[in-house]
């Protein structure tokens, strides 16, 4: 093999009794596979399926780099740290979307003023999403940058009334002043869409706060990611590449690998076709180190695949993407719909749990 290698996990298995040496837990969550997918680069279509079993004898003619990845495979991933609050990632996570905006292309305009959105998050809170996702601009397709200062009017009063309640908060953008005043009103997590390269100063300010950061990929800006987008590699490779190197430019800003997490950024400048190989292939990227959230709530590509249904019309949808990533190991999954996506993941838990009890 003479191109880059990257490691997918994939053939699941329900529980690793009487499998020993057979199968590997995946980062550390509910999920095991028997086999690892073996993609190298400059070589679309070819792959090998390696079993967990023989990966070790492998690693040798796979080289460093596959190395590296298998063993960011199989580790568990800490708990977030936000504030007061504690989120394992032991289990997948629900990130409950607060928008305040007046064009968000799912529920723009939704809350009339501050207190109306404060009483959403705490509903969504109630309802079992660990973190508060609150955003203040729009980045939907073909959506206009806001003003910081419009922003952070819209964002400070929800972040701060959130958090003085205890509920855990962060903080969707890409503004370097619009995450200071957030973090400053109690969020404890940076959410931004450009993984830290739309201002030249978010990354100082993340890193001089010692907070979680959410880097996703994306192509383009809002305005035109969506004008036909396309890549040089398997769209797949291409993302994991993409995140890697801002991976590498967040920790030579100063902040911590242990907080960073990564996003594929369903959406944001990919056609139906990408969003499904990168959702099927959602495992590769959890060989980057860091804890996965996946972002497909009402996504357009839902309605893509479901006769044009509307953003309200989702929900299914949402929560057949919300089990897609679960089942892959995503720790983290940013929903619209909290109680619903809550519920789903009980039963999944449910069904999980029963599988890992040893058979009497």
């Amino acid at each position: 093999m003479t191109g880059r290698i990257y490691l997918r996990p994939t053939a699941l298995v329900d529980a690793p009794f009487g499998l020993d040496g057979q199968v590997a837990r995946l980062a550390g969550g509910l999920s095991f596979f028997a086999a690892v997918e073996v993609l190298e680069r400059g070589r679309p279509g070819v792959a090998e399926l390696l079993p967990v079993a023989e990966v070790e004898a492998a690693l040798g003619r796979l080289g460093e780099g596959a190395r590296l990845a298998w063993s960011r495979l199989t580790a568990p991933r800490p708990p977030l740290r936000l504030g007061e609050r504690v989120v394992r990632l032991d289990q997948p996570q629900v990130v409950g979307i607060l928008n305040v905006t007046p064009d968000s292309f799912s529920d723009g305009g939704a809350h009339d003023g501050p207190e109306a959105a404060v009483a959403a998050g705490h509903a969504m809170a109630a309802a079992g999403a660990a973190l508060i996702d609150v955003g203040g601009e729009s980045t939907r397709p073909g959506a206009a940058p806001v003003w910081e200062g419009d922003e952070i009017a819209r964002v400070e009063p929800v972040v701060r009334g959130l958090a003085a309640s205890g509920a855990a908060v962060s903080i969707d953008t890409r503004k370097a002043a619009v995450m200071e005043a957030a973090l400053a009103a109690g969020a404890a997590l940076v959410n931004d869409v450009s993984a830290l390269g739309w201002d030249d100063r978010s990354a100082a300010v993340a890193a001089r706060a010692g907070c979680p950061v959410v880097l996703m990929h994306h192509q383009g800006t809002p305005e035109t990611m969506q004008q036909d987008p396309r890549y040089d590699g398997p769209v797949l490779l291409d993302v994991y590449d993409w995140l890697e190197a801002r991976i590498a430019a967040a920790e030579g800003a100063g902040i911590a690998r242990a907080d960073i997490i990564v996003d594929p950024g369903i959406g944001f400048g990919k056609t139906v076709a990408h969003n499904l190989q990168l959702l099927n292939g959602l495992a590769l990227f959890h060989g980057l180190g860091c804890p996965l959230m996946l972002g497909a709530s009402r996504k357009r590509m839902i309605g893509a695949l479901a006769n044009e249904a509307p953003a309200d019309r989702r929900l299914a949808g949402s929560l057949a993407l919300a089990l897609k990533g679960a089942e892959q190991g995503a720790q983290l999954l940013r929903v619209h719909d909290v109680p619903e996506t809550v519920q789903v993941l009980r039963i999944w838990r449910g069904l999980r749990d029963a599988a890992l009890t040893p058979p009497i």
